[in-house]
């Protein structure tokens, strides 16, 4: 392990398409959204991850270009706008406790223009993935340099990560990015959601949920979280799930991405199933166990957590499969 990247796996260039916003909460805020939280936790795992998006030329806008650059992330892919306001995202606790969303739009990020010049510059970046959400895709516009970039990447792998907001969805919608999607990523509460409205409210099953979907829209590997209590992945035609870790919460926001991008990194490397969701479920608790979506950790503290659930650290090798 050198600088804090897990070393002896091939790396992988990933591009994230979607929105770069700030959560606000009343005592501070911190930079996020999925597709900037993501491509920070792959760079800080070694891979290389560039962000597609647009930021407004206010204040917010020259703070998210130096916050990526301390991140260790391009700013190549980045576009200034003066239509619109770098956007911003109210967080609060819904009644129920979960993490509540109240974004602005459309905000910089849905202004992005990717021209015949810019696409271009993305053939030639030639990323083995495409990451990319819902929420951005709900403006028509970005929908559809979603699906530009998925008819000129055509050698690209397409890690979908579903992230309803409310107000920025439709089942439509789900449903034409699922059906460009070689990776699916949701929570168990996202899950049954679109099982309602496909299935009807009676009989939830998530490995019902999860073969139908794979089987409809042609996806290798659907992966579930579950908070705390870990995830299930559906591969291979079977559903198997993956205890979680029990840490101290902070807050949950960019728990999910850390997890989205952990397993990535674990699936392009090859390593097998329980390895691989278990790296991605310690490194989503320690993102929880830490305030704001980009928190300082460590692949060693990643590992020791890990530990905690075997005998010997060679149980879990970092290097690739064993």
């Amino acid at each position: 392990m050198i600088g804090g990247k897990v070393e002896g796996i091939s790396k992988v260039k990933i591009l994230s398409l979607g929105e770069v916003l700030w959560d606000v909460f009343v005592e501070k805020e911190y930079l996020g959204g999925a597709p900037l939280n993501f491509s920070a936790v792959s760079q800080r795992l070694g891979n290389t991850a560039a962000v597609l998006t647009a930021v407004g030329k206010d204040e917010r806008g020259i703070r998210t270009l130096k916050a990526m650059q301390d991140l260790g992330l391009t700013t190549e892919f980045v576009q200034r706008v003066s239509e619109r306001p770098t956007g911003t995202a109210i967080v609060s606790t819904g009644s129920d406790g979960s993490t509540v969303f109240t974004i602005d739009r459309p905000a910089a990020f849905d202004c992005l223009t990717v021209d015949a010049a810019l696409l271009a510059r993305v053939v030639r970046f030639a990323p083995d993935w495409l990451y990319f959400g819902t929420l951005a895709q709900a403006n028509p516009h970005m929908e559809t340099t979603l699906l530009r970039l998925v008819e000129n990447l055509p050698n690209t792998r397409c890690f979908y990560d579903v992230n309803l907001r409310s107000g920025h969805w439709t089942l439509a919608l789900v449903e034409k990015l699922s059906a460009v999607a070689d990776v699916l990523k949701l929570n168990h509460t996202e899950a049954e959601i679109l099982y309602e409205l496909t299935l009807g409210k009676s009989g939830f099953s998530l490995e019902s949920f999860c073969r139908r979907w794979a089987s409809r829209y042609e996806i290798a590997t659907i992966c579930v979280t579950l908070g705390g209590n870990g995830c299930a992945i559906f591969a291979g035609d079977v559903l198997r799930s993956f205890d979680g870790f029990a840490v101290k919460v902070a807050d949950t926001v960019g728990a999910g991405d850390a997890f989205a991008a952990a397993f990535l990194h674990g699936l392009s490397a090859g390593w097998p199933l329980e390895k691989n969701a278990g790296f991605a479920n310690a490194l989503g608790a320690l993102v929880v166990s830490r305030p704001g979506a980009t928190p300082d950790w460590n692949i060693e503290e990643c590992l020791n957590l890990i530990q905690s659930r075997f005998s010997s650290r060679e149980a879990f090798n970092p290097s690739g499969p064993r």
